[in-house]
Order: C-alpha cells, then sequence, then structure tokens
C-alpha cells in the first residue's frame, strides 16, 4: 500500500528558502520542516532575544498546523535545535506555555549554526485527527 504525500503550504509562515516543503501530510501524520523565527510578511529574522524567537518560531508552525489540518494538541513529537544551549530555559518557558498542559516527545540538540543567523529552530510531527 503506498502512502499518498500531500503538501502543505500556507502564506501564514516563512516560504520554504530551498527545494523543501513548510509540511508534508503522510499516514496518518503531518510532519513540518524545521521553523526558524522568520516574519513571512518580511522573511527576515524578527528582533528581539531568544524568547521573541521561539514565538515568532510557534506563530509558524502553527499556522502550518493549521493549514495541514491539525494543532499543536496533536504534535507527537518536536526536535528543537539551539545555537546556544544557555538559551534553553527561555526557550523551554515559551515552549511550555504554548503547549499548556500537552507534552509532547522532545529532543533538544546544540547546533554551530541555523540558517538566517536564527538562534532556535523547532521542527514538528503531529497526528492528523
Amino acid at each position: 500500500m503506498t502512502t499518498k504525500l500531500e503538501t502543505v503550504a500556507v502564506p501564514d509562515a516563512p516560504k520554504a528558502i530551498g527545494p523543501y516543503a513548510q509540511g508534508i501530510r503522510a499516514g496518518g501524520f503531518l510532519y513540518t520542516a524545521g521553523q526558524i523565527p522568520l516574519d513571512p510578511s518580511t522573511m527576515k529574522l524578527v528582533p528581539g532575544d531568544i524568547g521573541a524567537q521561539t514565538a515568532r518560531v510557534f506563530d509558524n508552525l502553527e499556522a502550518i498546523l493549521r493549514g495541514g489540518g491539525t494543532t499543536l494538541a496533536d504534535v507527537v513529537k518536536t526536535t528543537v535545535f539551539l545555537v546556544d544551549l544557555s538559551d534553553f530555559a527561555t526557550m523551554n518557558e515559551v515552549y511550555a506555555a504554548r503547549f499548556g498542559a500537552h507534552r509532547p516527545a522532545r529532543s533538544t540538540v546544540q547546533v554551530a549554526a541555523l540558517p538566517a543567523g536564527a538562534r532556535v529552530e523547532i521542527e514538528a510531527i503531529a497526528r492528523l485527527p
């Protein structure tokens, strides 16, 4: 049995800046591309600290999830990429506030650099209702 792949593309999240999709629906799940804190209207990084950057990342993720027919409440796994793990506590505060009582599985890793000079990138996998 072949799983049908459906591309998710929404105007409320940054356009893909390479050969990838914002999201893909496949096999009962939505897989998002990693989101950095780009403002979709300007395609520039949002100003501010890691808290502001993380909030923008969640705005972008929520737009893609919504466009794919799901929400943060359906996220089963995230991967967080941080340039500096000393930003973890502030990122984690924003992360916890956006997910509320829901606690998906998560991996967090420190990386040498992220696109466009971002300090945080998050990708998500969500089940489809």
